[in-house]
C-alpha cells in the first residue's frame, strides 16, 4: 500500500519560505498571485494491506516524527 502525506503550516503560522516564493513570483512578472504557503510531501510504501491499520500507523508516524503538530497540519492519502 502506498501513502502520500501532505504537511503544511497551520493557518496563522508565519511562512517565510512561502512569502519569499510569492515575492520571487511577483519579481518575475507573475501578476495576481495571492498568498503562497509552502509545505512538503512525503511518499511512503507500506507492507500493510488493511487501510484502517495503515492509516493508524501513518497517523502515529506523523504525530511522532514526520510533522511538528504544534505548528503543522498533515493529511494522509492512501492508494491501494
Amino acid at each position: 500500500m502506498r501513502a502520500r502525506i501532505h504537511i503544511t503550516l497551520k493557518q496563522g503560522v508565519l511562512d517565510p519560505q512561502g512569502k519569499a516564493v510569492g515575492q520571487a513570483l511577483a519579481a518575475l512578472g507573475f501578476a495576481g498571485v495571492g498568498e503562497v504557503r509552502q509545505g512538503k510531501v512525503i511518499d511512503i510504501e507500506l507492507a500493510e494491506t488493511d487501510p484502517d491499520r495503515a492509516r493508524e500507523s501513518l497517523r502515529e508516524m506523523c504525530e511522532r516524527l514526520l510533522a511538528n503538530t504544534v505548528i503543522e497540519d498533515y493529511e494522509i492519502d492512501l492508494a491501494g
